[in-house]
């Protein structure tokens, strides 16, 4: 039985944190689908073409990890690549509430488990927003992003 599961966010950019939950996912799962989603609410640094091209980039060398694009309901999207498991990473408690709520309705409407990782200690001040705003004001984030990769701007 393969054990698939997407990992979704707008990843703008793809971090350090992001990697890791990756890299921690496939000691659960057989294969990981990185969903990239529209999110009208935000303004995105990177296009959707970019990000994508970054982090198919960074997993070139494994089979196991794709990435793709979705526009509708993350299990709706999860239906059509046949995952039975979606994945999200936590920082804090209030990233646990907001979480556990979408994992109770999407459990609900489609019978689609979510699995919670917390992040490492060591990476919880990373995030996309930050990162993002000292790309905006030209500063090095090699530091954030995962070694080898590159940023498309």
């Amino acid at each position: 039985m393969n054990r698939k599961a997407i990992f979704p966010g707008t990843f703008d950019p793809f971090t350090i944190g992001h990697h890791s939950m990756v890299k921690r996912s496939l000691e659960l799962v057989d294969e990981i689908v990185i969903a990239i989603g529209k999110n009208d609410a935000k303004k995105s640094y990177f296009s959707l073409e970019d990000r994508i091209e970054m982090i198919e980039n960074l997993y070139k060398e494994d089979p196991r990890v794709s990435v793709k694009y979705y526009d509708n309901l993350t299990v709706d999207f999860a239906k059509t690549v046949d995952a039975k498991f979606i994945v999200r990473g936590i920082r804090s408690v209030n990233d646990f509430e907001y979480e556990k709520t979408i994992a109770d309705i999407n459990r609900k409407i489609s019978g689609i488990e979510t699995f919670i990782l917390f992040t490492e200690p060591e990476l919880t001040h990373i995030s996309s927003t930050i990162v993002r705003e000292l790309l905006r004001f030209g500063h090095d984030v090699s530091q954030f992003v995962p070694e080898g990769m590159v940023l498309k701007k």
